[in-house]
């Protein structure tokens, strides 16, 4: 790609995407804690409006331990998690009353979700905006990208910044190109079901770690190739085929979830309401055994999620898409492997597929998509801006030695 800044790489929804404001069904000043970089706070300093000087001066608190540019100062919060400038019609009154130029980087920026790839910029969405999730993931065609002008006047934080061309082919980021279309192109293979293309970008990922540990990074353009040729020829569907189904497993790992879940606090209304339908859907009990209730997960995967999601498929397909691209995946994080990445990303889709089958088996054949799209957008909202639940997951599957594609396996198929 040329270097360009006057042009931004987005995914098609993110060209339709516009705040719908207090319409939306959700608030974006709620559930978790706001940041104020150092230029806005300063110009809050400076403001004159009679009553907004005094009232910011109140909530706007200084970040004294480690401030940086970006995390400068930080909004107190109300006692109901809540941002103290929320109007009574749940719209901005520092936007009301001074305009979208006094917003902080944090505020003027999301949903958006702003990374630099050898200099050039990318954006996409974070999906705990009903909006956002709406648009990227109810659109039954396979997502594209395309360049558009850039908005010189948004502000926007940027998320992450890696330069793959600073590396040579004797380095992996240096095929982080190549990695990432074809993560993207295998999750997009619709001749394949979508947790059966899970599974593959796993055995996929899973020998892309054994080139790492053997220093084989000139290796990768030919596993690459190698992996498509056996997609394409239909190969690993036997093997596929042939990975045993673990309910009991699963239901282990919610109950251990339910608990963390029960006792973290701190979640969104809308997500409490999706999760007791989950538990209702699974018949979940303190005083029901493991067997019986994933006796009743299976049926209600079976029954009521499999066939629904078989027509609506593309809405888990997006989510993935959007979170690859999203996360310059799987270079995310400092120090993270490319298998912990795939770990993840197959966290992440396990989870909303577990919650999914629990709320398809409350809905049963009322379920519509408006509870598929609820339940990711309350989701995200739950554990990507407070990642004590996904962390608790995580080091879940890595203690009982589930951090494998053998174990991720099991948490993948129903």
């Amino acid at each position: 790609m040329s270097h360009s800044n006057d042009f931004i790489l987005v995914p098609k929804y993110m060209d339709q995407f516009q705040c719908i404001g207090s319409s939306c069904e959700d608030t974006c000043c709620a559930g978790w804690s706001v940041t104020i970089d150092k230029a806005t706070y300063k110009k809050y300093k400076k403001i004159k409006v009679p009553g907004m000087a005094k009232k910011l001066d109140k909530v706007v608190t200084r970040n004294r331990m480690n401030p940086t540019d970006n995390n400068y100062a930080r909004m107190s919060m109300s006692d109901c998690k809540s941002c103290p400038m929320l109007s009574p019609d749940l719209l901005c009154e520092i936007q009301l009353q001074l305009g979208e130029e006094y917003l902080s980087s944090t505020c003027a920026s999301y949903p958006r979700v702003t990374n630099i790839v050898n200099g050039n910029y990318e954006m996409s969405a974070n999906l705990s905006c009903p909006e956002a999730a709406r648009l990227a993931l109810l659109n039954p065609e396979p997502m594209e990208f395309f360049e558009i002008k850039r908005n010189g006047n948004r502000k926007f934080s940027v998320f992450s910044q890696f330069d793959p061309e600073k590396y040579n082919s004797t380095q992996f980021p240096f095929y982080f190109w190549d990695i990432r279309i074809f993560s993207i192109e295998l999750i997009q293979n619709r001749s394949y079901s979508i947790t059966d293309r899970v599974l593959v970008l796993g055995l996929f990922y899973q020998n892309l770690q054994e080139l790492v540990e053997q220093n084989k990074a000139s290796d990768v353009p030919q596993l690459i190739e190698n992996y498509r040729k056996l997609v394409k020829a239909g190969s690993l569907r036997d093997s596929l085929r042939q990975i045993p189904i673990e309910a009991t497993a699963q239901i282990r790992l919610l109950k251990e979830l339910i608990d963390v879940r029960i006792h973290a606090g701190g979640a969104n209304q809308r997500y409490l309401k999706s999760f007791e339908a989950f538990l209702e859907g699974i018949h979940y009990d303190d005083s029901a055994d493991i067997e019986t209730i994933a006796t009743h997960y299976q049926n209600a995967h079976d029954t009521y999620y499999q066939p629904f999601m078989q027509k609506h498929f593309y809405i888990l397909e997006n989510y993935l898409v959007n979170y690859i691209y999203k996360n310059t995946f799987p270079f995310y994080g400092n120090n993270i492997s490319f298998l912990d990445n795939y770990i993840l990303l197959g966290l992440h889709y396990s989870l909303i597929k577990m919650h999914l089958i629990g709320i398809a088996g409350y809905y049963k054949a009322d379920l519509k998509v408006d509870h598929i799209l609820t339940l990711i957008q309350s989701l995200a909202k739950t554990i990507e801006h407070n990642n004590r639940y996904l962390q608790f997951a995580f080091d879940y599957l890595k203690i009982r030695e589930f951090s494998s594609i053998a174990g991720m396996a099991i948490f993948l198929k129903n």
